[in-house]
């Protein structure tokens, strides 16, 4: 088998490289953290397919969680413009994964994670790796975590049906929020900026990535 090294550089040349990731940092910080840190040990051999990857299955009625395909992962941050002196809100971490590759990045990460389960193997995973300017925190994801904002970047870590106004307001003036927005391929990358108040999005690109929870259109009644 290829070492994980190997596999990281070949993520890297084959899928970031060629889905148009350029920027440098962002390659260069994904092809240091091991993704095979955050996912289930039966899951190691697969960290770096071209895929989405099951962290946690369905329980309690819970939907399932992923590990966001690398190359969507990576349009993503890239569409953040993160700065080294950034502060940056990861909503929806998961296995800790994204809040791993957003501290190389930013100045601190603030990473909110709504299973229990997911937030100790976050946690557990970050200090192992010695990444000590990310925290995980327990809460539902919509709500972001306000008492460490405002945030310069808000990245949301999956789909969602909208993009809810409470995480709007925890971002700084001049501050962005990425998210994809939508279901399947009709779904879009948006970078939202906050301006004198205001927010104004854009859509950057198509993506297809699996569902957060939480993060409903609020039901509508039609005559």
């Amino acid at each position: 088998m290829e070492s994980f090294t190997t596999l990281r550089t070949k993520m890297v040349d084959g899928q970031l490289r060629t889905q148009g990731v350029t920027d440098l940092d962002v390659l260069a910080v994904m092809g240091e953290v091991q993704r095979e840190y955050f996912v289930p040990p039966s899951s190691k051999p697969l960290a770096y397919l071209d895929d989405d990857i099951m962290i946690k299955a369905a329980t309690d009625g819970r939907p399932p969680r992923y590990l966001m395909a690398p190359a969507p992962f990576a349009r993503l941050l890239q569409l953040a413009e993160i700065a080294a002196s950034d502060i940056v809100l990861d909503v929806g971490c998961g296995c800790g994964y994204s809040a791993a590759v957003l501290a190389q990045l930013a100045d601190s990460v603030v990473a909110v994670e709504c299973d229990d389960e997911l937030v100790e193997r976050a946690s557990a995973a970050l200090v192992e790796l010695g990444i000590a300017n990310a925290a995980v925190v327990n809460g539902p994801l919509e709500a972001g975590f306000a008492a460490e904002g405002p945030y310069d970047v808000i990245f949301v870590d999956g789909a969602v049906e909208c993009a809810p106004a409470t995480l709007f307001t925890q971002l700084k003036d001049g501050g962005r929020l990425v998210a994809i927005v939508g279901s399947g391929w009709s779904a879009a990358a948006m970078v939202y900026t906050r301006s004198n108040g205001d927010v104004a999005g854009r859509a950057a690109f198509n993506a297809a990535v699996r569902p957060l929870p939480g993060f409903h259109k609020p039901l509508q009644f039609v005559f």
